[in-house]
């Protein structure tokens, strides 16, 4: 008795409510550290680039709180050609010593298209590229003295147009290596920098100057000649540049000298650092260069964010007013409370105004609902659009080892089996079985999302497997109550008089109502992220392509001649023209792939066209999603049809806990099973690119899932049992799927949101607890509307119709729908 006290006690706090409590209160605590952080320090994202950083792997260097783009030639090129196409110049001088000329050479490497010889020049080296309108320079002055002295001043009295706009200097070695590391030195070094500290800050205008500290020397590989060279003389020289500079217009970075102190062994002579180092410093770079004016979308570094749009300034003030209403509402309803409290207690008042009370209550209650319910979705999506549209929170770029997928795989998977119990349930695919299929499936993608796997192709397969069995589990869930409760035809009961319509739209097999709110559960999220977001419909693929798909398998239930279990029970027929349509849905899914002019005729189509493109107005995306798993909702119904067969004659029986089949036969199918799975496994190991693995995808992905169905469903025991902890993540996968996009992932699931920068590990499991708590109130926020949404009086949806119309057609016509 006393350990079920204290379990209850126990359930009492910990639960899903209090946990999404301690989220907003996390939520509101980052806000505030985040806040924190940038009035003391700033918010610029280029200083952070520059000054700090870590390896989270070999040869891998992550910018202290945003994310670098990985620049190939071809996108160095462009970047040159866009600055030059928008009235800008590339000009770019590097000055220095022979560490400065180890820079250059790598960065006209990576934009030239020829290569260039790198070679120990004492003398000024020049590249030119008309193509890309680039003038790249090498000035040499090892030493800050007059020459150097000179270069500035001879900059500041020419035009702005002769001058570079981008200049990347720095100087120490020489200096101490020509004066034995002696203190004089030292002060010349100081002395003459601040000479040049004037021109510099003067330049600020129209030059941007980077000065790079000294990277550490690895003492025991210098030469005789360079043993003055130690890392105390080039600290000395560091924290002279430090305090000269660090208030004037020069930008100090830093970060190089902390990639180079991390891969100091590979330096091959002890001065000058790798190849490795080289790229990574170029990398950043050109990072700092070309971020703002070539919009990566993983490359948040040196990157404004995007400018507000009026239809993201509209939602948000619609949002307030719900916020202020519900506010409002609330007060109110305290107060008629009170006031319906009084008037009960007077008896005399009569039974009429009590019923008035009780209609007013039972309105301020729907109403306070509603708006209570928006206005948690507006704080939602705030907090959205502050993740993922500002530089508020730091975002970072996935890093992909087997040990960072690996390891969170096998702890989520040993959590879901400890959470294993019965279920009473004993059907084929029941509700809590494909809860679990749904959870563990989303919760693998998670991870793969979140550590970049897809450059890994096995993994990759076997994600687009994943997918495809949530289409399956789309085809197959739909069709069984279709077949069996479905009720589709409005013109059915209009043939009899249209008045029959409100016993038709409260009927509880009303298949039409069922897919408006399926429709509305799908995609109420997704049309809000595409307001506050800024992100076309096609953006979020995977509710496009589920919504897609279940209207066509609905207009494939529902168009003549209308089949049922209950008509084949009748008609026997009925089985055929089932098949009759299978066979035409698949001729028409095939004539649609094997057509690219007759697909996109049809898509592009106004005003369809706008749910199927993306942002640069190409149905790309789209196409190579639906083409991707084009037949998957087809194996799903079909293998529910052909389930549906075996029951009627009585070939299996899912009514008893035993195996589906007879004890030889259930081994034979599970050894099929079993077969299957390892038989797709060995297909994605061995196959050689992603288009040739994706070209059989649609073809194949049926085994790798029915063989799953088989091991799971033939034994009885296996059925009867399932994991509730896998289960809980399942009924929310869908919210699951889209939110990861912003406040789980970042920059459009291109990087990793960061809330506690420099601590990985922690910042993945709070901001996950943060990100999974928000999922589940918003799934249950769409659960409250639905009902409001899609009511079950005709009358009211056809009210709400003309109001989403209305809302609608406003934004389709200014984002040009209709033409």
């Amino acid at each position: 008795m006393a350990d079920r006290s204290s379990t209850h006690e126990i359930t009492h706090y910990i639960n899903v409510e209090n946990a999404k409590i301690v989220a907003f209160l996390m939520v509101v605590g980052f806000v505030m550290y985040h806040s924190i952080i940038h009035l003391k320090y700033g918010n610029d994202s280029c200083k952070w680039l520059l000054s700090d950083g870590r390896f989270p792997g070999y040869n891998t260097w992550q910018p202290y709180g945003c994310m670098t783009h990985k620049y190939t030639k071809s996108d160095a090129r462009m970047c040159m050609h866009y600055i030059s196409y928008w009235g800008g110049r590339n000009h770019i001088v590097f000055l220095g010593d022979s560490r400065i000329r180890q820079l250059y050479f790598h960065f006209i490497n990576l934009i030239s298209n020829e290569e260039v010889k790198k070679f120990k020049a004492h003398r000024d080296v020049h590249f030119q590229d008309n193509k890309i309108n680039a003038r790249v320079d090498f000035l040499w002055h090892p030493m800050v003295n007059i020459s150097m002295y000179n270069v500035y001043k001879n900059w500041l009295i020419s035009e702005p147009s002769a001058r570079p706009n981008l200049v990347i200097t720095s100087s120490a070695s020489w200096s101490i290596k020509l004066s034995n590391g002696s203190k004089e030195a030292l002060n010349n070094f100081e002395v003459n920098l601040t000479y040049i500290l004037p021109f510099v800050n003067k330049l600020k205008d129209s030059t941007k100057i980077l000065w790079l500290l000294q990277d550490p020397v690895v003492e025991e590989k210098l030469n005789a000649n360079r043993s003055a060279i130690t890392n105390e003389q080039i600290d000395y020289y560091n924290k002279v540049s430090l305090d000269i500079l660090e208030n004037s217009a020069a930008t100090l970075w830093s970060s190089s000298r902390l990639v180079a102190q991390g891969m100091r062994k590979e330096s091959p002579d002890g001065l000058h650092i790798s190849k490795s180092a080289l790229e990574l410093d170029i990398q950043l770079l050109v990072n700092m260069y070309c971020n703002n004016d070539m919009n990566h979308n993983d490359g948040t570094c040196c990157n404004t964010p995007e400018a507000t749009t009026p239809l993201q300034i509209v939602t948000a003030s619609v949002f307030l007013v719900c916020i202020v209403s519900a506010i409002a509402l609330y007060i109110y309803k305290r107060r008629l409370r009170r006031n319906g409290l009084k008037n009960r207690t007077a008896a005399e008042n009569g039974q009429r105004n009590g019923q008035a009370t009780d209609l007013k209550e039972n309105t301020t209650e729907s109403a306070t609902e509603v708006m209570s319910s928006l206005a948690k979705l507006g704080i939602i999506m705030f907090y959205f659009y502050l993740c993922d549209r500002t530089n508020f929170f730091m975002k970072e770029n996935k890093y992909y080892t087997h040990v960072n997928f690996f390891l969170p795989f096998a702890y989520v998977m040993i959590l879901g089996f400890f959470f294993t119990e019965n279920t009473e349930r004993t059907a084929l695919l029941h509700r809590d079985q494909t809860d679990e299929w749904k959870g563990w499936m989303q919760l693998v993608i998670l991870i793969y999302h979140l550590t970049g796997a897809s450059k890994i192709l096995p993994i990759y397969m076997h994600i687009r497997v994943l997918v495809s069995s949530y289409l399956f589990l789309t085809g197959f869930g739909h069709f069984t109550y279709f077949w069996n409760k479905g009720e589709y035809g409005l013109f059915r009961f209009c043939q009899h008089g249209c008045w029959k319509i409100s016993h038709y739209w409260q009927n509880r097999n009303n298949s039409f109502h069922r897919m408006l709110e399926v429709l509305f559960r799908l995609n109420l999220l997704v049309v809000l992220l595409c307001f506050v977001m800024n992100r076309p419909y096609q953006f979020y693929y995977f509710v496009p392509l589920v919504s897609y798909w279940f209207v066509i398998m609905y207009i494939t239930m529902a168009i003549w001649p209308h089949l049922t279990k209950a008509s084949a029970e009748v008609n026997s027929f009925h089985y055929l023209y089932m098949i009759i349509k299978f066979i035409i849905l698949i001729t028409c899914i095939s004539l649609f792939y094997l057509s690219e002019v007759f697909f996109e005729k049809v898509f592009l189509t106004r005003p369809f066209k706008a749910l199927f493109v993306t942002s640069d107005d190409s149905i790309h995306e789209w196409r190579f999603r639906w083409q991707l798993d084009r037949y998957s909702v087809v194996y799903g119904m079909l293998f529910a049809f052909g389930y549906q067969m075996l029951l009627k004659y009585k070939i299996v029986s899912d009514n008893l806990t035993t195996d589906l089949f007879s004890k030889p036969l259930s081994y034979i199918v599970t050894g099929t099973g079993l077969v299957g799975l390892l038989g797709y496994t060995i297909f994605a190991c061995f196959c050689r690119n992603k288009p040739e693995c994706n070209e059989f995808h649609s073809y194949l992905t049926f085994i790798p899932i029915v063989s799953y169905i088989f091991l799971r469903n033939v034994p009885g025991w296996l059925r009867t049992r399932y994991s509730s902890f896998f289960a809980w993540f399942g009924r929310i996968s869908l919210e699951l799927f889209i939110t990861q996009y912003h406040i789980w992932l970042a920059a459009d699931t291109h990087g990793v949101l960061v809330l506690i920068p420099s601590y990985p590990v922690l910042n993945v499991i709070i901001t996950s607890f943060i990100f999974i708590c928000i999922s589940h109130e918003i799934s249950r926020v769409t659960g409250v509307l639905v009902k409001y949404a899609v009511p079950s009086d005709w009358k009211s949806l056809l009210r709400n119709i003309i109001l989403f119309t209305a809302v609608l057609l406003p934004v389709g016509i200014v984002n040009g729908m209709f033409y």
